[in-house]
């Protein structure tokens, strides 16, 4: 599934020394963002909707941030060090955030407990690319 992103990481010009990082962020970012927006499409079927009101706006707020971080990672031409760390940082609180609210509901609903995984895995994934930004 990353091969296409992989490839195309690749073939720039602009090599990042982490490589390897930048990517597995970015997919962590992706799949995130896809989990959160499911979620809350789940959250929306679920009978007791009144009670999820704020996992869904934190799925939202979620995918919405893991996707403009995504983009932004992926830009590797001469990356801007200050917003760079600071939408990874806004990744990383979206995303324990989310994962901290969807796991109230992890044991009555899986798309919460999937969500949630996601979200840590995410959130764990930007910090390993904050950790090695030169």
């Amino acid at each position: 599934m990353a091969q296409h992103l992989t490839a195309m990481l690749e073939s720039q010009r602009h090599q990042p020394v982490a490589l390897a990082v930048v990517r597995d962020c970015i997919a962590a970012c992706l799949d995130c963002g896809a989990a959160c927006t499911s979620c809350a499409d789940a959250c929306l079927a679920e009978p007791m909707l009144a009670g999820l009101a704020p996992c869904i706006r934190l799925d939202l707020d979620c995918a919405d941030i893991c996707q403009a971080t995504a983009r932004v990672v992926g830009r590797l031409t001469r990356p801007n060090k200050a917003s760079m760390a600071a939408i990874l940082q806004a990744c990383i609180a979206g995303c324990e955030a989310c994962a901290a609210e969807c796991s109230k509901h992890a044991g009555m609903h899986a798309h919460c407990r999937i969500c949630a995984e996601a979200c840590s895995e995410c959130a764990k994934a930007c910090q390993a690319l904050l950790d090695v930004m030169p």
